[in-house]
């Protein structure tokens, strides 16, 4: 077989903007949550680092800015930490996206992944911009609308890395196509937060008692399952809507975790 031929796995743009696709609710999340079983580790570990590289960057930018306190104290302070900590955690994050939607086609994927998508860190952190200023943006003017952004962008980062396109096409193709099942898709995303809202229940109810440790450790037990499956049901919902590009040389190895063909 040619190495470089192109397999094309789920669904196509073409098809996506035309909201010629389907999702069903349980069957994204039984598929997602047996990858998770499988795969979590990787992805916690990406978490992980990016939240490392988050803190380093807030804590270096609140010694610019007199000590992290009193930045987090100024409203404009904490609000250019925001969005440097967002401009630099961001193409890690894309990783950790990335590494959803790898698992969504077969892939297996390892930690270092969270570091495989530099060379579009610009890109990647002008889209996460945008999309994190629309979306309060409609949270202010509306309720409504900061909803329907939240949902109808969520899949924006996948398209700039996976299908190379600028922040805006990004953005406008991922409008396009996710209204079309904006109600299932708000449902999907409900759940997850319901999850991680009943995962907080036992530390809220330990937090002022001699238990509280207990409860710390109960969520964060929680979120090691939670977080993946939060990253595996995007990389499933991405391959249902838009597809996965890859070349016949990584679908042939599916334990190949290293370097992605788009």
């Amino acid at each position: 077989m040619d190495k470089n031929k192109v397999i094309n796995v789920g669904s196509t743009v073409e098809r996506a903007v035309q909201g010629d696709y389907s999702i069903d609710v349980k069957q994204v999340f039984q598929e997602a949550w047996s990858k998770t079983q499988l795969s979590r580790i990787s992805i916690n570990v990406g978490i992980l680092l990016s939240l490392f590289i988050g803190m380093i960057a807030t804590l270096i930018v609140g010694q610019y800015t007199g000590g992290v306190e009193a930045a987090l104290e100024n409203a404009e302070t904490r609000f250019m930490i925001n969005i440097i900590a967002t401009l630099v955690t961001s193409p890690f994050v894309a990783g950790v996206e990335m590494m959803g939607v790898f698992h969504a086609v077969g892939l297996k994927t390892k930690p270092r992944m969270t570091f495989s998508f530099l060379n579009r860190g610009a890109l990647i952190a002008i889209c996460a911009l945008l999309v994190s200023t629309l979306t309060s943006i409609g949270f202010s003017l509306f309720v409504l609308p900061g909803f329907f952004l939240l949902v109808t962008l969520s899949l924006t980062i996948p398209l700039v890395v996976e299908k190379r396109l600028m922040p805006l096409k990004a953005i406008t193709l991922s409008v396009k196509a996710l209204r079309f099942q904006f109600f299932k898709l708000l449902a999907i995303y409900s759940i997850l937060l319901m999850m991680t809202l009943c995962a907080m229940m036992p530390l809220l109810v330990l937090l002022k008692t001699n238990f509280a440790v207990i409860g710390v450790v109960l969520f964060l037990f929680a979120l090691t399952y939670l977080a993946p499956l939060y990253f595996n049901v995007k990389g499933v919902l991405y391959r249902e809507i838009f597809g996965v590009q890859l070349t016949a040389e990584n679908a042939e190895l599916p334990e190949n975790s290293g370097n992605f063909s788009a």
